[in-house]
């Protein structure tokens, strides 16, 4: 082979080598680029995932704190509610006073002859001696409201009655709204805590074909209501004084006191509603 043809090739070879260095470092240099590229973006990822997590983690530590907060106002609530339930029983459980839990509800069922003379809404001592003791009990639980509710059995009104109580409708809330008057009017329960409701003869708990069935649906129940029941977020408003205590300011606590010994068993005077 003739030198010049040598030298030629040599140089070619280089050359083409040198073309292959050249093409393999810009490849490894595209190669970086993307490694460093794709490392930027893990990194970035990483730092958004970072965030998140601590994120997350505040939201979970307020879940957590609010979980426990509600646990603590759960657990108020029931302690409340027992010790309620025990003081109702303690103070007024008998055989004609009974204390009923039922569906998260409280109800103090109160037979009518303790309460009222048979076709009347005119409380008796023994009534307005039951009242005192509920309303001891609700000064204890300031924030309690309640729902008096009157109940009757299923016979008529008789007819000298019915210029009064056209039927047990007018009967059961006259009896209701009766003991809601004295419990607030002689009694000192605020009358933002209660409300009275007549459902007549229409919610029995036993049957009216028999004497027994009747006396026990003749009754006024005294229902503990929920947050939701109640209107919790019902703005309170102020109260005025009520006619019957004004220019009175002992009315209340005397009307809290038992009656003396020995004094006359006559009703005593509640105002019907009007």
């Amino acid at each position: 082979m003739p030198k010049e043809t040598w030298i030629i090739a040599s140089v070619l070879t280089v050359a083409l080598l040198l073309g292959l260095l050249g093409l393999t470092s810009w490849e490894k240099k595209q190669e970086v680029e993307k490694v460093r590229a794709e490392l930027a973006e893990a990194q970035a990822a990483a730092t958004k995932a970072e965030a998140e997590a601590g994120d997350l983690k505040g939201k979970l530590a307020d879940s957590q704190a609010r979980n426990e907060e509600l646990h603590k106002e759960q657990d108020i609530v029931v302690h409340t509610h027992q010790s309620l339930e025990d003081e109702m029983r303690n103070a007024l459980e008998s055989k004609d006073v009974t204390i009923s839990q039922l569906q998260g509800k409280l109800t103090v069922n109160i037979l009518d002859r303790v309460m009222f003379d048979s076709g009347e809404a005119e409380l008796k001592p023994a009534g307005a001696a039951v009242l005192r003791k509920v309303a001891a009990v609700l000064a204890q639980h300031p924030n309690i409201k309640v729902h008096v509710i009157g109940h009757t059995d299923n016979v008529p009104i008789k007819a000298a009655a019915r210029n009064r109580f056209p039927s047990n409708w007018e009967l059961s809330t006259t009896r209701a709204t009766a003991a809601v008057r004295f419990l607030t009017e002689l009694a000192g329960v605020d009358p933002r805590r209660l409300g009275a409701v007549g459902y007549g003869e229409f919610r029995p708990v036993a049957d009216n074909a028999t004497p027994e069935g009747r006396a026990r649906n003749r009754r006024i129940a005294i229902v503990i209501l929920s947050e939701e029941l109640a209107g919790a977020d019902t703005a309170p408003t102020a109260v005025p004084k009520s006619p019957a205590l004004r220019g009175s300011p002992a009315a209340s606590t005397n009307a809290l006191a038992d009656p003396p010994a020995g004094s006359s068993p006559s009703a005593v005077t509640v105002p019907a509603a009007r």
